[in-house]
């Protein structure tokens, strides 16, 4: 305010100077407009004061989250910019807020998950050593039978506490990868190997499709195995009658590898939430044959760190094929 009462002052004695007032006339213009400039200083200055208080108060009811809508804040014509600035930091802070809240939601979920599956395997050993210190242990006709059942299930607790640290190394960007070319067929053919086994033991076929010689891609080849393993024993497991497919597709700048089965086929509804954490198209079935829960959720995160995405196709009772592609 004192640089506009001294611009003003300037500005009356160039005035003064132009028209060559007498110093009673002067005396009196500067009056005359001095009383203006305080009225409109101060009419200024009552406006602002009510603007920055306006201001005051909006930001205590966003903090106090009385506002439900952006389009309930209003701040006046002018402070229209400033009114969309809050508006954004608004909506901004609810997203947040949102997040935040998703993430709890996520997370407890996640604990609860957590919980039930260790839950379920430490129950079943403490109550097979428990019937075996009652006696059964000199039972010959049970006594294996419940070492083997809680061998079993300590081999389950080991394999969820496995994944939980995988999943957990590669949420929190601490899974290092190791990234080089290497001969996909000799690869695939020794999973092949691997795997075949354990598709015999279902009198399912499991077939390798040819691959051309010398065809190279690019990716860390352990966590790769672990993904495509994981893949093949999940369409073993929830195949009963049929075969197994191993292919890798050769196109332009990549390599395709599918894994494909006649199995029981996951419904449409399930197809984009099977690799969510613990998430189970059949929970009965799922527990009956074993798993974590965890198993997709981490071939999800490895696929998409070589820098692809999962797909999935299925169809109910005639099979499923999952697939991912890979730079040549």
């Amino acid at each position: 305010m004192r640089e506009v009462f001294l611009l003003s002052l300037g500005l009356y004695l160039i005035i003064a100077l132009l028209f060559s007032l007498s110093f009673p006339q002067l005396i009196l213009l500067v009056f005359i407009f001095a009383s203006f400039d305080f009225i409109l200083l101060n009419y200024i200055g009552k406006k602002r004061v009510r603007e920055i208080t306006k201001i005051k108060s909006t930001i205590k009811d966003i903090r106090k989250n009385r506002f439900t809508s952006p389009d309930e804040i209003k701040l006046g014509k002018s402070l229209v910019e400033l009114e969309g600035d809050i508006k954004s930091m608004f909506l901004r802070t609810q997203n947040d807020i949102a997040n935040l809240k998703k993430l709890e939601q996520v997370r407890t979920e996640f604990l609860g998950n957590v919980s039930h599956e260790l839950r379920t395997p430490i129950f079943a050993i403490q109550g097979f050593i428990e019937t075996l210190l009652n006696g059964a242990i000199n039972d010959s006709k049970v006594n294996k039978n419940f070492l083997t059942k809680a061998s079993n299930h300590t081999i389950r607790l080991n394999n969820l506490l496995n994944d939980l640290i995988d999943i957990s190394m590669i949420e929190s960007g601490q899974m290092k990868m190791s990234f080089r070319y290497f001969n996909i067929k000799e690869y695939m053919e020794n999973i092949y190997n691997e795997m075949h086994p354990l598709a015999e033991r279902k009198n399912l076929e499991l077939f390798l499709h040819p691959i051309r010689e010398n065809l190279k891609l690019f990716g860390d080849k352990d966590r790769l195995r672990q993904v495509i393993i994981n893949l093949i024993s999940n369409s073993i497991k929830y195949t009963e009658l049929g075969k197994v497919e191993i292919i890798v597709e050769e196109e332009n700048k990549f390599g395709k590898i599918i894994v494909r089965d006649t199995g029981i086929g996951i419904p449409e509804m399930d197809q984009s939430r099977i690799f969510e954490r613990f998430y189970r198209v059949d929970k009965g079935r799922s527990t009956a044959v074993g798993g974590t829960g965890l198993g997709l959720a981490i071939v999800k995160h490895i696929v998409e760190a070589h820098g692809s995405q999962m797909e999935v196709t299925s169809e109910i009772g005639k099979g499923s094929e999952f697939s991912f592609k890979l730079k040549k």
